[in-house]
C-alpha cells in the first residue's frame, strides 16, 4: 500500500464528507485545513432542525435549491462557531466554489483552494480569487 499524498488524503476525506449531504442535486464536501490538520468539515444540507431535500424534495427558486447550505459555508460556520481562525488556511472542496462561497472564502482569509471538479461558470470567481492573491489548484478526483 502506497502512502497517499496530503492532497489525496484531504480530497478523499472531502469526498467522504460529501456523502453526508442531504441535497442530491450536488453532493459537495469541504475541509478547512491548517498546518496539515483538519479544523472543520462541511457538506451540503439543510439548516439544523429543518427538513432535508432527500426527505421532502427540493425547494427551488431561480434554478437553485434554497433549502441547502453549501459545504464551504458549513465548514466556515463550524470555524466561527468553535473559535477557529481561518486566516491562512487551505480549503479542500470536491467542487469549485460558487460565486457566493468564493466571496466567503476571500473574506475568511483562506490562502488556497484545492478543488476536484468544475462548477458552472467560474470566470468571475476565479478573477476575484486572483485579485485577492488566493492560490487555486485543481486536483484530479478519481471516481
Amino acid at each position: 500500500m502506497t502512502r497517499p499524498s496530503l492532497d489525496q488524503y484531504f480530497m478523499e476525506i472531502a469526498q467522504l464528507t460529501s456523502s453526508r449531504g442531504t441535497c442530491d442535486r450536488r453532493y459537495v464536501g469541504a475541509l478547512v485545513v491548517r498546518d496539515r490538520h483538519i479544523i472543520a468539515t462541511g457538506y451540503n444540507g439543510s439548516v439544523s432542525g429543518d427538513v432535508h431535500c432527500d426527505e421532502v424534495g427540493h425547494k427551488i427558486e431561480n434554478g437553485h435549491c434554497i433549502r441547502t447550505v453549501h459545504a464551504e459555508q458549513n465548514a466556515l460556520i463550524q470555524c466561527a462557531k468553535y473559535g477557529e481562525s481561518t486566516e491562512g488556511t487551505i480549503i479542500f472542496v470536491t467542487d469549485f466554489p460558487c460565486l457566493i462561497c468564493t466571496k466567503l472564502v476571500i473574506q475568511a482569509g483562506i490562502s488556497e483552494i484545492v478543488y476536484g471538479r468544475e462548477y458552472g461558470d467560474t470566470d468571475y470567481a476565479k478573477e476575484l480569487l486572483k485579485s485577492a492573491g488566493i492560490s487555486i489548484r485543481k486536483y484530479q478526483i478519481v471516481d
